[in-house]
C-alpha cells in the first residue's frame, strides 16, 4: 500500500506501506528514499511487522518544494505522516542523518507514535567537529563536498558510495549502481540544503530527553559517522543498548543484513509483548 500525505500547503510526503502486525517506520539517509531498505522490507514483513518507510521530502516520491530542510521541517513531518497513518506503539527506525532526524523527532513529539527507537549508523549528536567534540568531518571537509555538490553532484555520490560499505567491492557492480541511481534521484537542491542541516546541526542538548527504550547499531568499521558517535548517543540517552557492528562500514544494514535484521527483530518483539 502507498500513501500521499499532506503535510503543509505545497508538500505531500510518501510513504510505502507493506505488511501487517507490529508497525517499524523506517526513515532514510541522506540521499536516500523508502528503496535503501528493500530487506528489510521483504525479510521483516515475513515475521510479523508492518514496514512503513517514509521519504523525506525532496527525496523518493515525496514532494520536492523549495523551502526549508532542516531537522525540525522533516520531523515535523514524520509527526503528521504518523497521525494521518494513526501509528501507534512503533519502533522508529533511522539511518545515518535519517537516525539523526529520528532521535530530534522523539525529542520534539515525544512518544504519542513510538515507543522505541533504533539509531542505526546515526549522524547525531554532532556529524561535524567542533572545538568541544573532536568526532567525525570538519567543516572545511563538508564545504568541500558541497561545493562538489554544486559542481559535479555525480562524483559526489561515486565518492560518498565508495566509503558508504565496508569496502568499495562489498556490493555487487548491480547493486552499487543501484545505490547510486536512488542517491541521483533526490532532488539536487535538497541534496546540498541536507548536507547544510547535516554539517550545522547539534542535538547533543537533546540526548537527554529521549526517554523511550533505544538501540543504537552502529558499524565499528564506519567512515561516515565514526563509531565514536555510538559512544556519545550510548552515554547521553538513558535506557540505551549499544550493538556494535564488528563487520560493518556505514551500510550496515547490508554489510551484516542478517544481524541487523534479527537485532531489530529481536528488540522489537521484546519490547512490545510488555505493552
Amino acid at each position: 500500500m502507498s500513501h500521499y500525505i499532506k503535510v503543509d500547503e505545497n508538500t505531500q510526503i510518501f510513504a510505502q506501506d507493506w505488511g501487517s502486525g507490529k508497525p517499524l517506520v523506517f526513515i532514510p539517509g541522506w540521499p536516500f528514499d523508502h528503496r535503501c531498505y528493500e530487506y528489510q522490507f521483504t525479510q521483516l514483513t515475513q515475521r510479523g511487522f508492518r514496514c512503513i518507510g517514509i521519504d523525506m521530502r525532496g527525496f523518493g516520491k515525496s514532494d520536492r518544494p523549495w523551502g526549508h530542510y532542516t531537522y525540525d521541517v522533516f520531523a515535523d513531518d514524520i509527526h503528521k505522516v504518523l497521525e494521518q497513518l494513526k501509528i501507534k506503539n512503533a519502533m522508529l527506525i533511522g539511518h545515518s542523518m535519517g537516525g539523526a532526524i529520528a532521535l530530534h523527532y522523539v525529542a520534539r513529539h515525544g512518544s504519542q507514535h513510538v515507543s522505541q527507537l533504533a539509531l542505526c549508523g546515526a549522524a547525531a549528536p554532532i556529524w561535524t567537529q567542533r572545538p568541544d567534540y573532536p568526532y567525525g568531518f570538519t567543516k572545511e571537509t563538508v564545504n568541500q563536498m558541497l561545493d562538489l555538490c554544486y559542481s559535479d553532484r555525480a562524483q559526489l555520490l561515486v565518492n560518498f558510495g565508495k566509503d558508504f560499505f565496508l569496502t568499495p567491492t562489498a556490493l555487487s557492480p548491480a547493486l552499487s549502481n543501484w545505490f547510486h541511481d536512488i542517491a541521483m534521484d533526490g532532488s539536487p537542491y535538497a541534496t546540498a540544503m541536507c548536507m547544510i542541516a547535516l554539517r550545522d546541526t547539534d542535538l547533543r542538548s537533546e540526548l537527554a530527553k529521549i526517554n523511550i527504550p533505544t538501540t543504537i547499531l552502529h558499524g565499528t568499521l564506519d567512515k561516515i559517522c565514526p563509531f565514536e558517535f555510538a559512544h556519545q548517543m550510548h552515554k547521553g540517552i538513558k535506557n540505551s543498548t549499544l550493538v556494535p557492528f564488528e563487520k560493518s562500514g556505514h551500510g550496515l544494514f547490508y554489510d551484516e543484513r542478517e544481524k541487523f535484521n534479527k537485532t531489530i527483530i529481536e528488540k522489537a518483539d521484546h519490547y512490545l509483548k510488555n505493552l
